[in-house]
């Protein structure tokens, strides 16, 4: 479903982010994405959808990522982003949720229908007619991700979904997680999220793949982790 083939990517004047990065995310199959601050999570994040340029090879269901495919690609992609501020444009929750879904087709009713059934999934359906400059960076932020469910993806790229979530919103993120049929590529800091979501993990180091395997064996592993600048999740410390 989601291919990267010795994908490169560096900064304008900068030294490499990203070096030779080879992997495969197979339909349905949630991998999540750590690796300490810098080591090129969200610039590997960015390319999948065209926002940023690389080298190398990167497919979305069989379409290579290439300025004829972009389109079709975006509306396979949906893609949480790290700054809620940055996703949520409109005035209105509901205006952002609905959106993306009437551009590709959906009367208003139904896209309405859609975003009232992804508000009521997450549990926040009292977020639905709130003006997104009056909500905390927490609602924003579950305000996102139900914005990019709202467009029924077939790949989900999650960039720091639980950050700024009190513990009841982030157990909601997760159990969403856990419950969507989806392709998704997740990167964070909370490893414990991770372990709760995932079956795979890849760690990234200075723009290369250090490890990829089973997120038990992985998250398990102190001196692996520790090497790469993270510690254990504090469910396993």
């Amino acid at each position: 479903m989601l291919s990267f083939e010795n994908v490169s990517f560096s900064y304008p004047g900068g030294s490499p982010v990203l070096e030779g990065i080879t992997f495969e995310v197979a339909d349905g199959e949630k991998v999540g994405l750590i690796g300490a601050n810098g080591a090129g999570k969200s610039t590997l994040m960015k390319c999948v959808p065209g926002l940023l340029d690389a080298s190398g090879d990167i497919t979305v269901g069989g379409l290579k990522v290439c300025r004829e495919n972009i389109a079709e690609i975006r509306k396979k992609v949906g893609y949480v982003l790290q700054d809620s501020d940055n996703q949520m444009f409109m005035p209105k929750v509901i205006d952002d949720m609905i959106f993306g879904p009437v551009n590709y087709g959906l009367s208003r009713e139904e896209a309405e229908a859609q975003a009232d059934r992804v508000l009521e999934q997450l549990d926040i359906t009292r977020l639905r007619d709130r003006y997104n400059h009056r909500i905390s960076g927490g609602e924003k932020r579950m305000a996102a991700i139900a914005t990019v469910l709202a467009m029924e993806p077939d790949i989900m790229l999650m960039d720091e979904p639980s950050s700024s979530l009190d513990p009841r919103n982030r157990r909601a993120v997760i159990n969403t997680i856990k419950g969507l049929n989806k392709t998704m590529l997740i990167a964070s800091h909370d490893l414990d999220m991770i372990l709760d979501t995932c079956s795979r993990v890849i760690l990234l180091d200075c723009g290369k793949v250090i490890a990829d395997g089973k997120a038990e064996d992985i998250l398990r592993n102190r001196e692996l982790l520790e090497a790469h600048s993270l510690e254990l999740p504090l469910s396993l410390a």
